[in-house]
C-alpha cells in the first residue's frame, strides 16, 4: 500500500515533527482482543458475532501485511475458549498459530483472561488465573511476561490477570518489574507498558469492577507509572476506545478485532440498530492501533477495520493508495472545527448489565468522540463556558490540549466573576474567547472582557443577537428561534463593533443556503478593511426548526468546503455547528458522526482533506466540493488526485478536479 507520504509528498511535514515531536523514529502496530474460536465458525459463545473472530483477525493479519511496521503486539484474549476447557482451547490456540504464521513482522504476546483466567473477583463465576492456566499458556505462546528493547525504548509486557492473585507467578513478576524499570531508568530508556487489563477506567481511586485491576496492585502498579515517569500505557480487555494520562504517563485503551463490549452501549444517547446484536456487534468500533515512535513522543493512529472479515484461502485483494492521515499534533489545519454542543467530556455511570458486573454502576466518558476528532486531524473546537467552568471538563481540557486540540470559548454577556476566573486560569488553554450581546450592549460588554481577555492572552471575538426585525427582513418566521452574528451587508454595524477599544475580531452567522466559501470571502471582504479578523458559524441545516435535514453528500461537501475555505484564508476562523447528528429537538440534522459516534460521510471526506492538506504543506492544492472549488496557491500543472470519500489517489492534473462526481482535492507536484 503506497501511501502520499511514501511517495515523499510530506510537504512542511518534516519540520513540524522536526520542531514538536522531532524526527520520527520507528513505527509498531497494537492489536488486541481477536478471541479466536476453536473452529471457522464454531464457538462456544452465545453471541452470533463471536462467531466472525477468525475471518475477522484474517483480515487484521493481510491488512497489517501491507503497512510498514517494525513489530506487531498483542495485548490478550487471543482466543475465546477458556483453559477450563482444555481441548477446545487446545483447538483455538492451534487456530490462533496457522493464522500469525502468514504475518511477516514480529509478533509479541502477553495473556488475557481468556489466556489464563481471569483476575481474582469474588463475585463472578469465572474461572480465575491458576498455575496450570499459566503452564498451558506456556506451552502455546511461550512466557506470560517479557520486555524487550527496540531502539532506546523498553517495551515491557505484563501478565495483567495474576496480580493480586497471590501465586507465586505473581511475586516473581513483582520483582522482575520493578527491577526493569529501575534498569530502564538507569540507562536512560523510554517506557511503553503492555497490559491487558487497564489499571482503571477513568479515575485511579474508583471502585473495583470487572475491567480493572484492583486494590493493592493498582496502587502498585500505578506508583510505578509514576515513579519510573513511564511515557505510555496500552491495555486491552475493555473492548473500547478510551484515553487518560496518569501524571506523565498516557494511557491507550484499545478498541477489540472482534466485537464491542455490548454494557458500555449506553454510553450512546440512541439504541443500537437489530444488526448490532445490542451493542456487541457494532464493527465501526472494531480496530486496531499504529504507534508512530518519535524522538520526543509518541502518536497513535487509529485504524478501523469495520469487521472486515476474509474467508480462508481467500486470494490476497490489492490494496490501493490512499492518503495519509494526519493527527492534530501534527495537522497545519488550524482555523476550522466544530461547535462541541452536545457534552462530549462528561462522565457516565453505566448501569449494572447482569452480565460481568451487577453490583454497582460503572464511570466512564465516551471518547469515540475523541476518537473522531484524531482520526479527522481536526483541532479546533468551540467550546461553552460550561467546559471551563467544571472541574472535571476543564482538567479534560489540558489533557487533550497535549493531544493537538486548540480550544474557542463562547459565552453570553459580560462575564461574572466566576468565569472571569476561570478565563484567567485558562491561559495558553484557549486563544480566542467569543462574546454575544445585543449590539446596542456590545460596548459595556467588551469592556468588561476585555481585560480578562488580555489577561488570559486570547483574543477577543463579539457577537450580536439578532433582532425579530431583523429576522423578519431576512424572511424568517420562527421568532423564537436565537440567532446571533453580523452578516456582510451590516457595514455600519461592524463599523461600530470594529469601534469598540481591544475587539480582534467578530462572529458571522451563516445560513444552510449560503456556500461557506462564499460566505467566507464575504465576511473577510467586510470585516477587513476594519482591521478586524472573523469566525464564521457554518449551519448545518436549511429551513425552519421543524425540517430535518439528513442529506449526507450535502453535508460531507459542506464540511469539506468549510474546512479548505478556512484554510486558505488566514483571518477567518470556520466552524461547523453539528459534529454529532441531532435526531431530536430543533433542527435535527446529520454530523459528521451519528449518535453512536460512528462515521458518516463527511467524516471521511474530512479525515481524508486533512491528510491532503498536510502532504500539500506550502505547495498548491485545490479541493472541489459539490460545485464549488476552493483554491490554495496556483492550482495548475502536475500533482496528485485525492478521492476525499476514499482516501484514493491517482496521478493527474489540476484540471482534472473538475470531472470528479463527488469531493475531491488536488495536490500540486509527481
Amino acid at each position: 500500500m503506497m501511501t502520499l507520504e511514501d511517495a515523499g509528498m510530506t510537504g512542511e511535514l518534516t519540520n513540524m515533527t522536526t520542531d514538536t515531536l522531532g524526527q520520527r523514529l520507528f513505527t509498531y502496530a497494537v492489536i488486541t482482543d481477536t478471541h479466536l474460536n476453536q473452529g471457522e465458525e464454531e464457538c462456544n459463545s452465545p453471541f452470533e458475532v463471536n462467531k466472525l473472530a477468525n475471518g475477522r483477525m484474517r483480515h487484521v493479519v493481510r491488512d497489517l501485511n501491507t503497512r510498514e511496521v517494525d513489530f506487531v503486539l498483542h495485548l490478550g484474549d487471543l482466543l475465546h475458549p477458556v483453559p477450563h476447557i482444555p481441548h477446545l482451547y487446545e483447538q483455538a490456540a492451534q487456530c490462533f498459530k496457522d493464522q500469525v504464521k502468514d504475518l511477516r513482522h514480529k509478533l509479541y504476546v502477553i495473556p488475557g483472561n481468556h489466556d489464563v483466567g481471569d483476575k481474582p473477583v469474588d463475585w463472578c463465576p469465572a474461572g480465575m488465573v491458576r498455575p496450570e492456566f499459566l503452564e498451558l499458556w506456556d506451552q502455546h505462546f511461550g512466557p506470560n511476561y517479557q520486555a524487550f528493547d527496540h531502539g532506546k525504548v523498553r517495551f515491557i509486557l505484563i501478565d495483567a490477570q495474576i496480580v493480586n492473585s497471590g501465586l507465586a507467578a505473581e511475586a516473581e513478576q513483582k520483582a522482575w518489574l520493578e527491577a526493569e524499570l529501575a534498569a530502564a531508568e538507569a540507562a536512560g530508556q523510554r517506557v511503553f507498558l503492555n497490559t491487558h487489563y487497564p489499571p482503571y477506567l477513568t479515575y485511579p481511586d474508583e471502585d473495583e469492577h470487572y475491567d480493572n485491576i484492583g486494590e493493592p496492585g493498582r496502587s502498585w502498579l500505578l506508583e510505578l507509572l509514576e515513579k519510573h515517569k513511564v511515557e505510555a500505557l496500552f491495555a486491552g480487555h475493555v473492548h473500547n476506545f478510551w484515553y487518560h494520562r496518569h501524571g506523565a504517563t498516557q494511557c491507550w485503551l484499545l478498541p477489540s478485532t472482534a466485537f464491542v463490549r455490548q454494557d458500555y452501549s449506553e454510553m450512546y444517547r440512541a439504541a443500537p440498530p437489530p444488526e448490532f446484536e445490542a451493542g456487541r456487534n457494532d464493527w465501526n468500533k472494531l480496530g486496531y492501533f499504529i504507534v508512530h515512535v518519535h524522538e520526543n513522543g509518541h502518536l497513535c493512529d487509529i485504524v478501523r477495520t469495520y469487521g472486515t472479515s476474509v474467508e480462508p484461502g481467500a486470494p490476497v485483494a490489492a490494496v490501493p493508495d490512499t492518503v495519509t492521515p494526519v493527527h492534530p499534533l501534527m495537522s497545519p489545519v488550524t482555523r476550522f472545527g466544530f461547535d462541541m454542543r452536545q457534552n462530549w467530556l462528561e462522565v457516565i455511570e453505566i448501569p449494572p448489565s447482569g452480565g460481568l458486573d451487577e453490583f454497582d454502576r460503572k464511570r466512564t466518558r465516551n471518547d469515540y468522540a475523541l476518537m473522531a476528532l484524531m482520526e479527522m486531524g481536526v483541532r479546533r473546537l468551540r467550546i461553552p463556558a460550561r467546559d471551563l467552568l467544571d472541574p472535571g471538563h476543564r482538567a479534560r481540557l489540558d489533557v487533550l490540549s497535549d493531544l493537538g486540540f486548540l480550544f474557542t470559548l463562547f459565552s453570553f454577556d459580560a462575564p461574572d466573576a466566576e468565569l472571569a476566573a476561570a478565563v484567567k486560569g485558562a491561559k495558553g488553554l484557549i486563544d480566542i474567547w467569543e462574546v454575544a450581546q445585543n449590539l446596542s450592549d456590545l460596548p459595556d460588554v467588551a469592556a468588561a472582557a476585555l481585560p480578562v481577555a488580555e489577561a488570559a492572552g486570547v483574543d477577543l471575538y463579539l457577537s450580536k443577537l439578532r433582532s425579530k426585525d431583523e429576522m423578519a427582513r431576512g424572511g424568517e418566521k420562527y421568532f423564537h428561534m436565537i440567532n446571533h452574528g453580523f452578516t456582510p451587508d451590516e457595514d455600519d454595524q461592524i463599523a461600530r463593533a470594529a469601534a469598540i477599544p481591544g475587539v480582534k475580531g467578530i462572529v458571522f452567522r451563516v445560513a444552510g443556503e449560503t456556500p461557506p466559501a462564499e460566505a467566507v470571502a464575504a465576511a473577510v471582504k467586510a470585516a477587513s478593511p476594519h482591521g478586524l479578523k472573523v469566525s464564521l458559524h457554518i449551519r448545518m441545516s436549511i429551513g425552519s426548526p421543524g425540517a430535518a435535514q439528513a442529506d449526507e453528500p450535502w453535508v460531507a461537501a459542506r464540511a469539506a468546503e468549510a474546512l479548505a475555505a478556512a484554510h486558505a484564508t488566514a483571518d477567518a476562523h470556520v466552524y461547523c455547528d453539528t459534529f454529532s447528528d441531532v435526531d431530536r429537538g430543533y433542527f435535527a440534522r446529520q454530523g459528521v458522526v451519528d449518535r453512536l459516534y460512528n462515521p458518516r460521510p463527511a467524516f471521511h471526506a474530512l479525515r481524508h482533506l486533512t491528510g491532503a492538506l498536510a502532504a500539500a504543506g506550502t505547495g498548491a492544492w485545490a479541493v472541489k466540493a459539490g460545485d464549488v472549488t476552493v483554491t490554495g496557491g496556483t492550482a495548475a500543472g502536475a500533482g496528485t488526485l485525492v478521492d476525499l470519500a476514499t482516501g484514493q489517489v491517482r496521478p493527474g492534473g489540476a484540471d482534472a478536479l473538475a470531472k470528479a462526481s463527488g469531493p475531491a482535492a488536488w495536490v500540486a507536484g509527481q
